[in-house]
């Protein structure tokens, strides 16, 4: 990080972790009061991102996690032939970082897809405090998991699925993120570009230009730009291979 980057106590500002309505996306376990009073302790506050702007670089030095409060943020590997190859999206409520606590380095870059402020958490006082409430470990490691189980689900999706089926399963997992927000399954915006789409599922442009207008003449969904509005998910699903249909003849999901 910088040495002039801006980093504001939580106590200064008006909104605390017991009143962030992402608190239980971010953190995703029962806290008491008292735990989330500690918590507020430790969490910092940047400034905001510009788009464009990096919260930390491959190399980097590991100091603490962080969580996307607004905005979205891409994380990248740019190869030796300096071709970039983009790794996850992350949305408000959701944590990164945590990748680099093994090596104690950041292992790619975080990149901000648009103004994007995001909550510091220290890892070495986040440490001290969740051997002292068990609750705040537990939930840690039940980010950690779910980090693994997506990793291993998107090489997975990568590695065995069709074109059609990675771009279904992407917009599936994107209307359940924003639905876990209280946003709209339905109708959403997509922070990033089709273009950074197509690189995150291994597709050339082209072919996900043909998939959005295929998907579009099938009536699965409406798409202009970032904007999409799924119009039948209950297919989306089965074409992603995440819903089985029920002996009553409806889509149930499985996920």
């Amino acid at each position: 990080m910088a040495a002039n980057q801006q980093v504001v106590r939580f106590s200064s500002i008006r909104q605390a972790c017991s009143d962030c309505s992402l608190i239980q996306l971010c953190l995703p376990f029962s806290l008491g009061a008292k735990a989330v009073e500690r918590l507020d302790d430790i969490v910092q506050r940047r400034r905001p991102l510009k788009r464009g702007e990096h919260l930390y670089r491959a190399g980097d030095d590991f100091k603490a996690i962080y969580a996307v409060r607004a905005g979205a943020i891409k994380t990248t590997l740019v190869s030796i032939q300096g071709e970039e190859q983009i790794l996850g999206f992350h949305l408000p409520g959701e944590i990164l970082g945590l990748d680099a606590i093994n090596s104690n380095q950041h292992s790619c870059d975080a990149i901000a897809l648009e103004v994007t402020s995001v909550c510091e958490i220290p890892f070495e006082n986040l440490e001290q405090l969740a051997v002292q409430i068990p609750e705040l470990q537990q939930a840690l490691l039940r980010i950690m998991s779910k980090e693994i189980f997506n990793d291993q689900k998107l090489l997975q999706m990568v590695a065995k699925g069709s074109a059609e089926e990675r771009l279904a399963s992407a917009l599936v997992g994107f209307s359940e993120r924003f639905g876990r927000r209280g946003l709209s399954r339905k109708s959403f915006s997509l922070p990033m570009s089709r273009i950074e789409l197509s690189n995150h599922l291994g597709l050339a442009p082209e072919t996900m230009s043909r998939l959005f207008k295929r998907f579009q003449e099938a009536s699965l969904l409406q798409a202009s730009g970032k904007d999409v509005t799924i119009k039948d998910k209950d297919a989306l699903c089965e074409l992603a291979g995440l819903c089985r249909v029920n002996p009553l003849g409806k889509m149930a999901d499985q996920s």
